[in-house]
């Protein structure tokens, strides 16, 4: 797959194209994205794919307290790779661009900078100023500039159509597998190990602190998970808390992401790691001591091991 940033001087070949966020690049993304590589072969084409960085709700949202987002561009550049897209193109977004009315995206843009002979969109799809672009907008559109036009229906599981909200929703929540089912793969965050308060080497179970690389990155919500550990080109299993650690620490506000890597022993502060949400093992718990603590732990290893190994 070629990256592009920006859409000048591109040479493709009677590009079949589709645009969006992709974010998390789910299954509904994915019913989307292989009809476009398959039409683009059928084409003797290029498959082409158009996403926006910043995501725009970073450029126009005005309290982005709120905001979480499940892959990071370089994240989602990897999943589109997979699907064997030819090209990303990454457009920049800003407030002005925002405010480019959609005909005239589709005219300026799309048709005279990219030169899309064939544009595939979801069912849900709307796009330029204000969200005036849906799909009669551009079937208009592509009678008068001459490009074929095709509306792709989203994927349903027996809860209903797949999205990126609903999916976000479900790791809030912390109901893991369904996130991971309508993703289609396993749920990932990586960051960097950071110092924390080190209680877990007193009760035999060393953790890593984990500092996000994205801000905006979503953390699932609260509680004990089993994780596939990637440090460089390593993987182990562990055993992952988020939360505010309510036995060893009465501020409620202070919430971290802790891992113990099983079987593993070396300093790695300042090192990036990868975790790979396998398996919720069970809610957060305030326990009467450390005692109940490490038992619990205990079990949580032997959970696992069960589950990962």
């Amino acid at each position: 797959m070629i990256v592009h940033e920006g859409y000048e001087k591109l040479h493709l070949i009677s590009p079949v194209v589709t645009l969006g966020i992709f974010d998390g690049v789910h299954r509904g993304h994915m019913a989307l994205l292989e009809c476009l590589v398959s039409r683009a072969r059928e084409e003797n084409g290029e498959s082409v794919v158009i996403t926006f960085s910043p995501h725009p709700r970073l450029v126009l949202d005005q309290n982005k307290n709120n905001l979480s987002f499940l892959t990071t561009m370089e994240e989602k550049k990897a999943l589109l790779e997979k699907v064997n897209v030819d090209h990303l193109i990454i457009i920049e977004f800003s407030t002005r661009f925002s405010n480019i009315p959609a005909c005239d995206f589709i005219k300026d843009i799309l048709v005279e900078k990219i030169g899309t002979k064939h544009l595939i969109i979801g069912y849900n799809h709307h796009f330029g100023r204000k969200g005036e672009g849906d799909f009669n907008t551009i079937k208009i559109c592509s009678e008068e500039l001459g490009f074929k036009l095709e509306q792709v229906q989203g994927y349903h599981s027996e809860e209903g159509a797949i999205s990126s909200s609903s999916i976000r929703d479900a790791l809030s929540k912390g109901n893991l597998d369904d996130a991971n089912r309508w993703l289609g793969y396993s749920y990932s965050v990586s960051g960097t190990i950071i110092e924390g308060r080190k209680i877990g080497r007193t009760i035999g179970f060393p953790t890593a602190n984990i500092k996000p690389d994205f801000q905006y990155k979503l953390i699932p919500g609260n509680g004990v998970y089993a994780v596939e550990v990637r440090l460089d080109d390593q993987i182990f299993p562990g055993m992952l808390s988020i939360g505010s650690n309510p036995t060893v620490n009465d501020d409620i506000r202070l919430k971290s992401i802790e891992v113990h890597i099983l079987n593993f022993d070396k300093d790695i502060y300042g090192r990036e790691i990868t975790v790979v949400f396998r398996k919720r093992l069970r809610d957060e718990k305030k326990f009467e001591n450390l005692k109940q603590l490490t038992e619990q732990m205990s079990q949580d290893k032997q959970d696992t091991l069960r589950l990962l190994t």
